[in-house]
């Protein structure tokens, strides 16, 4: 089969054909404009190639109820030329095959549990540490919504004592994301993340905010593992640095076998950061009559 994934990120597209089994054929990359810009290229690129389905991976807040009005739609995202966009129905016109939608970061989850680092797990949590932060939840062994979908990167966290950064986030300033994504590296110390590499206060600061935030995951949904990709989740520091933090903060109050062995519950992602396209893949896959 022939299946279309689309990775709609912020700042580029990713649009790619693969297979049911996770390999990718043909990959082209558009820039994130305005939809009168940027559809016709993508559009154009999915007929050519004659995709049987179509999966949607897309920055959001959207809205991925199939029972809602708003399907489909883009909702209230600062990208403004966006806001209130049916990507789904301008795909599915155009195209005329099934089109899966869901999240970037849920089909990031999504692709490491099917192909993936959390391959045979049923509960897992995916999170992406960039220009934002968002967390994408696998639980019992479906992507989790609710109203809408999970916005976890705008947790409310506790301050680190030595932090005085007043945070980013234009909705919450000091959240999770306000100080912890890419942007509030660059903004509170001056440099972007990747001149920071021997910083050691930088980077225990970082951790201290990411762990903070899986333990609270941990807490509520009680994930098997916890996946940590992302831009900033490169620095090589970061990760073992998380995971000291997470076990001090941790305290001992949660005692499983996973939580024994914190190099396999805490993990970096797997894929060569193809994660988000391979579940794109199979939310394309999930339209299909047979796979229902």
């Amino acid at each position: 089969m022939r299946i279309g994934a689309l990775e709609a990120g912020g700042t580029k597209m990713v649009c790619a054909v693969g297979n049911e089994s996770g390999e990718i054929f043909k990959r082209e990359v558009f820039p994130t404009k305005t939809p009168a810009d940027t559809m016709p290229d993508m559009l154009d690129f999915f007929e050519r190639e004659k995709v049987e389905a179509l999966g949607i991976g897309c920055f959001g807040p959207i809205d991925p109820r199939r029972d809602s009005p708003a399907y489909g739609y883009i909702t209230s995202t600062p990208k403004l030329a966006w806001q209130n966009y049916n990507i789904v129905k301008a795909f599915e016109e155009r195209l005329r095959c099934p089109v899966g939608f869901d999240t970037d970061v849920n089909a990031a989850a999504l692709g490491e549990a099917t192909f993936g680092i959390t391959r045979g797990l049923k509960n897992s949590i995916y999170i992406t540490v960039g220009t934002g932060i968002g967390v994408g939840v696998y639980s019992e062994g479906r992507l989790l919504h609710g109203m809408m979908h999970p916005e976890a990167g705008h947790i409310l966290i506790r301050r680190h004592a030595e932090d005085t950064f007043a945070g980013c986030c234009p909705f919450h300033g000091d959240c999770l994301e306000g100080l912890a994504g890419g942007p509030s590296l660059e903004k509170r110390w001056g440099k972007a993340g990747a001149l920071l590499a021997g910083e050691k206060k930088v980077w225990e600061i970082e951790a201290y905010y990411i762990a903070q935030a899986c333990v609270n995951y941990t807490m509520i949904l009680s994930p098997e593992r916890i996946v940590l990709g992302g831009g900033v989740m490169k620095q090589p520091a970061l990760l073992p640095l998380v995971r000291e933090k997470f076990t001090e903060l941790m305290a001992g109050y949660v005692k499983t076998p996973r939580l024994e062995d914190m190099e396999s519950y805490i993990t970096g992602a797997s894929l060569a950061d193809n994660q988000a396209v391979m579940g794109c893949i199979q939310l394309a896959l999930s339209c299909l009559p047979s796979e229902r």
